[in-house]
């Protein structure tokens, strides 16, 4: 098993997915959906991701957070992509998470991801 992308105080383990419908030079980017949404047992999508946490043993908790960058008015919303990464998840491979917990921030720098949406849930067992 490949082991999470964080581990806090060897009680969390924590895997990060990033999501930009758009590249840093403002073309729409292919397949930006594939992080979060390849549904194959051994890929690094965010669902591969809470097959291999549900998994390991040694943490007490377990958790999935994307980190998700839009424009301000939004081009392509992330939306659709979440709810079916939480369809997928809940409905067809039967992954028990908690509800989301998500915050936004406005005003970024950056021309193209001017919008940061933080979403996580805790994989329960």
């Amino acid at each position: 098993h490949r082991t999470p992308d964080m581990s806090i105080n060897n009680e969390w383990a924590v895997e990060f997915k990033i999501v930009r419908p758009f590249g840093d030079n403002g073309i729409e980017a292919e397949d930006w959906s594939v992080n979060l949404l390849h549904p194959y047992e051994g890929n690094v999508s965010l669902l591969g991701d809470c097959e291999k946490l549900m998994t390991l043993s040694p943490y007490a908790k377990k958790a999935v957070i994307v980190i998700g960058y839009e424009h301000d008015p939004v081009k392509i919303s992330i939306e659709p992509l979440i709810k079916s990464f939480e369809l997928l998840a809940r409905e067809i491979m039967n992954i028990k998470m908690s509800s989301r917990i998500e915050q936004t921030r406005k005003d970024l720098v950056h021309p193209e991801h001017q919008v940061v949406r933080i979403i996580g849930w805790e994989i329960l067992q």
